[in-house]
């Protein structure tokens, strides 16, 4: 009978994409070949690079080492890049968040794994006990010491022979909990509002509801779908939705939402209604009001804000856009959005661009992740999108949206939270610009909501 990975197809995937796209084989299993640091080494020195997995009762745990296993009582010699990842219970998505900066040291009892002189990692085989230190503790938010169900060692196959292509997933890894801190910390300037609004319009089926579920989906650390999204022909979104988003971490929503609007329609009568827009933007409009293609909504409406606060008002408003269909956009929708434009500039209200449903993440992000619009991917539609509305390259903001997948990517969300950022600093660059007097009067209309 055939010996087979703990993992889950999923988690196996997940485990691929982090390595690049390098396949996986099952060298050892302890339940199979024996719970010793000698049976282990038996089954895995000289086998290159390799995956540790060690599974607990509430998560699995993983350890890349990119030298040989050495044979028992060698060195592994010179230190090169290795870092642990945890499977949590709850989630199939490893994401690599302690890394090792001495070689691992191995005896006849156990494995140790070092940061900072600290022992970080320690597995103890034949007790079935895994010891955590203190700091990786923290970062992983588990306890200390875990009881060993099964351990497995996995070649590490078809990845670059080049430490610096583990330090790029550093990097990845390294950049997008920055951004997540960044965001998870941003407060409006100057406490001006209590939370920024963003509204979104587009062409039906442009990734508007895809884009905000997107944005839930990583903060929460997990696949949601709680806004219902539609097909490139036919759109789902019929009412005004205000969406906040929810930190994970704390339990505590963000000081910004997303306002989902119903898409643009080719035809007349089709969509959104035009005369909404002035309305939406000042914050005449309630949450949950069912738009009507063919009647905006008026004063009349029983739930119609007749007195909008600063906080009701948008302040940042995104054009969603399929990057596939931009050299294709009727002249219809482009009068569209310039009606749309037209209002949005008369209101103040800050502008970007946000191209959905690119392709390759990677090339786009390049290795700094600094200049992500200087990428050659696709220039035609950005410069497009450039004369098209008029907005700056820097603010024409490219994502691809979680659609059919089951766990988060790690350059998926880079791109997203680098969006969500972008949009942030634009609403907060509006809110620096408004006239004094009014900017006092927020703060103090502010002051009283609280």
């Amino acid at each position: 009978m055939a010996v087979t990975t703990k993992l889950t197809w999923n988690e196996e995937m997940n485990l691929q994409k982090l390595l690049g796209n390098a396949s996986l084989s099952l060298l050892y299993k302890s339940s199979v070949h024996g719970f010793d640091i000698s049976d282990l080494l038996q089954k895995c020195s000289y086998q290159g690079p390799t995956v540790t997995i060690i599974y607990s009762r509430l998560n699995s745990f993983g350890v890349f080492i990119f030298e040989h296993y050495p044979k028992l009582y060698e060195d592994f010699g010179k230190p090169k890049h290795s870092f642990c990842f945890l499977f949590p219970r709850t989630s199939n998505t490893a994401m690599p968040t302690f890394f090792f900066d001495s070689p691992p040291d191995i005896t006849n009892e156990e494995l140790n794994f070092f940061s900072c002189r600290e022992q970080a990692f320690s597995l103890k085989l034949k007790s079935k006990k895994l010891f955590i230190g203190l700091s990786a503790c923290k970062q992983l938010n588990v306890r200390s010491w875990h009881e060993v169900l099964e351990c497995e060692v996995l070649r590490v196959e078809g990845i670059k022979d080049d430490p610096g292509n583990i330090g790029k997933i550093n990097g990845v890894t390294q950049y997008r909990e920055n951004l997540l801190t960044n965001l998870r910390t941003y407060k409006p300037i100057a406490n001006l509002v209590p939370e920024i609004r963003i509204l979104l319009v587009g062409p039906i089926g442009s990734g508007k509801s895809s884009f905000l579920n997107s944005v839930k989906s990583v903060f929460r650390g997990r696949m949601t779908q709680q806004a219902i999204a539609g097909s490139e022909i036919t759109g789902i979104t019929e009412q005004y939705r205000i969406y906040s988003v929810k930190n994970e971490e704390d339990g505590k929503y963000l000081p910004f939402t997303f306002c989902d609007s119903m898409g643009l329609g080719e035809k007349e009568g089709v969509g959104l209604c035009m005369e909404d827009i002035p309305y939406i933007l000042k914050g005449c409009v309630p949450n949950r009001y069912q738009f009507n293609p063919r009647k905006a909504i008026t004063p009349n409406h029983p739930d119609f804000i007749t007195s909008p606060l600063p906080k009701d008002r948008i302040h940042c408003v995104v054009y969603v856009l399929d990057v596939n269909s931009i050299e294709n956009i009727s002249s219809r929708m482009v009068s569209k959005l310039k009606t749309i434009q037209k209002e949005v500039l008369k209101h103040g209200v800050a502008q970007v661009a946000l191209l959905t449903k690119v392709n390759n993440c990677d090339e786009i992000l390049q290795d700094n992740f600094l200049n992500m619009n200087k990428s050659s991917t696709y220039q035609n539609q950005i410069m497009n999108v450039n004369r098209m509305l008029g907005i700056p390259i820097a603010n024409i903001l490219r994502v691809r949206n979680y659609a059919s997948e089951w766990e988060l990517d790690l350059l998926k969300d880079i791109l997203i939270l680098s969006a969500v950022r972008q949009m942030l600093r634009n609403a907060d660059d509006f809110l620096e610009d408004s006239p004094l007097e009014k900017t006092d009067e927020i703060a103090r209309m502010f002051e009283v909501c609280m």
